[in-house]
């Protein structure tokens, strides 16, 4: 029932992720009376679907602790992360209020031994290939610790999605040198460059035109960073979009070369649209909840779905306990600050 097109674009959305896979099921959590006749017009999409029927929906602009204390054990975003956590259900997909949804995940499905704070996994489309950025909103002004942690569920994604099993991470930072940063960001740098090889391979820092180079598989830093670093390269790539379109309008020879170049352009037009990489993967916790861009459609649906799947397919649980088990986290500590380290530049 989340998001600004919602419930419609959510069950055109599952009726594109079925087509593309089909041993796919849904269980739609939300007010019945909306849902039914959506899924009469995709009679493929019925046999599919399961409805379950929940009067308390969670409004956009609702504070975490507010919904929570309403919505605990009634409301469709609740119902949805039950569902996974009663093992009915491999993943939780929501395009509704962030703050509620991490509120309840966290309260109900818990953070996993080991990970102090959940984050907010992006994939991100770079020069080289897709990559992963988190965090991208669910932690603010992480210590060093949590971006530890971050790394560590990074990789494991990074595994799951890429197949590789020894991906690389960088930490975003404001150079590349190890004096530069703030001291959590340095700690962190320290305690990977100790653990590299216990399933991924650490870069060292990163900056921000590394992301759209695509220098690592995993670029990690903290929710306020993040979620900036995300929307701004949403709104740039729509700016690009449409200052490209405008061009290729402005005159007939433009018009002309259009025509010409139109699978390119088309080629360039999907690459360049955000709704093929939507969903947030809510790291961390004992169960795997999916954040759809809330003014999204049902492209954008299709591509959350199409992430859900593959999470649950590759089995990211797993794949995280086994990072974990092969992470020295308690055996490594941040390296002394040596003398010459103490000194002012």
């Amino acid at each position: 029932m989340g998001g600004d097109n919602a419930p419609r674009a959510v069950i055109h959305g599952a009726y594109l992720a079925l087509r593309e896979r089909k041993n796919t099921r849904f269980i739609f959590h939300g007010r019945q009376e909306q849902i039914a006749p959506l899924l009469e017009e995709f009679p493929a999409l019925k046999p599919a679907s399961t409805v379950r029927h929940c009067d308390v929906v969670i409004a956009m602009d609702e504070k975490p602790s507010q919904a929570l204390r309403k919505g605990r054990g009634t409301s469709s975003m609740w119902m949805a992360i039950q569902a996974v956590k009663d093992g009915e259900a491999d993943v939780a997909v929501s395009g509704g209020n962030t703050g509620a949804l991490m509120a309840m995940a966290t309260f109900c499905l818990r953070p996993m031994e080991g990970i102090s704070r959940p984050g907010i996994a992006a994939i991100w489309p770079t020069l080289r290939s897709d990559i992963i950025v988190l965090d991208m909103g669910a932690t603010i002004g992480a210590d060093a610790q949590q971006l530890v942690d971050y790394a560590i569920l990074g990789s494991a994604l990074a595994r799951c999605l890429f197949d590789d099993d020894m991906p690389s991470v960088g930490l975003l930072n404001v150079g590349t040198e190890e004096v530069k940063g703030l001291d959590s960001i340095k700690d962190a740098g320290k305690i990977l460059a100790q653990a590299s090889g216990a399933g991924f391979t650490y870069h060292g820092f990163v900056e921000g035109d590394d992301i759209g180079k695509g220098t690592v598989d995993v670029v990690v830093t903290e929710g306020f960073v993040g979620n900036i670093a995300l929307k701004t390269a949403e709104g740039t790539a729509r700016q690009v979009g449409r200052y490209l379109s405008s061009a290729l309008k402005s005159n007939l020879m433009s018009r002309i070369g259009a025509f010409f170049a139109m699978s390119a352009l088309n080629a360039l037009r999907r690459k360049m649209d955000p709704r093929t990489v939507n969903g947030g993967v809510f790291m961390g916790l004992n169960g795997i909840v999916i954040k759809s861009h809330g003014g999204t459609d049902e492209i954008g649906y299709k591509s959350a779905l199409g992430l859900s799947y593959e999470m649950a397919r590759s089995h990211l649980i797993d794949k995280i306990g086994e990072t974990m088990k092969r992470f020295p986290v308690q055996a490594v500590q941040a390296a002394p600050v040596t003398e010459s380290e103490a000194k002012p530049a």
